[in-house]
């Protein structure tokens, strides 16, 4: 079976990308940097998104994010699913904060429930038969739309998107030329069909 234990991303100033994401969103263990000048133009062909339990976290995040350099993309707001918006972090990655609740429960807080990866992919359905055969689980699919990977306990979830309706839902164009500048840790190193490659976690080379 597969896992994500973590999420590298390739950054030009790690002491600053660092600096960012614990003041930001508070990440540790599940998000790790890298130095790195690889070349990179435009939509990237992922999105990061935190799952939070009601839209003041939403907004507590969002401002947080701000005021530690994010640039908003898509200003939080309602929706027939929820809440959300979509912020760029300084080193380029686009998060979502977002929210299937409609009202809050509780005072704002800056806690959130997941992270997932959403990896714009040119063929859905090419890719979730690759994954599948790479150990991962189908937990939801959409047809050619969209699939949802079972995650357990895993720190981070994987999901597939149409990239031009990925870059929709962040809101940017979805031309980008370039590297990724994104490596997922899993079990076993491998480049799926869209160019993302994949390395071996800690937590495999240990086991």
């Amino acid at each position: 079976m597969n896992f994500i234990d973590a999420i590298t991303l390739e950054v030009a100033d790690t002491e600053a990308a660092e600096s960012f994401y614990s003041t930001a969103f508070g990440l540790g263990v599940q998000l790790r940097l890298r130095a790195s000048q690889e070349p990179s133009t435009g939509f990237r062909g992922y999105t990061l998104s935190l799952t939070v339990s009601q839209p003041a976290n939403v907004d507590a995040l969002v401002d947080a994010a701000v005021t530690a350099g994010a640039t908003v993309i898509k200003p939080a707001t309602k929706s027939m699913w929820g809440y959300g918006g979509t912020v760029q972090a300084p080193d380029g990655a686009i998060w979502k904060i977002a929210t299937s609740a409609k009202k809050n429960t509780g005072p704002a807080t800056r806690e959130f429930d997941d992270i997932v990866l959403l990896l714009g992919v040119a063929d859905v359905a090419a890719s979730k038969k690759f994954y599948t055969e790479h150990g991962l689980t189908v937990g939801k699919s959409f047809g050619r739309m969209y699939v949802e990977f079972e995650s357990g306990s895993d720190p981070v979830k994987l999901a597939l998107y149409r990239r031009k309706a990925l870059a929709k839902d962040a809101g940017v164009s979805p031309e980008g030329t370039g590297s990724h500048r994104i490596a997922i840790c899993g079990a076993a190193p491998f480049t799926d069909p869209d160019g993302f490659a994949w390395e071996t976690s800690t937590l495999a080379a240990q086991s």
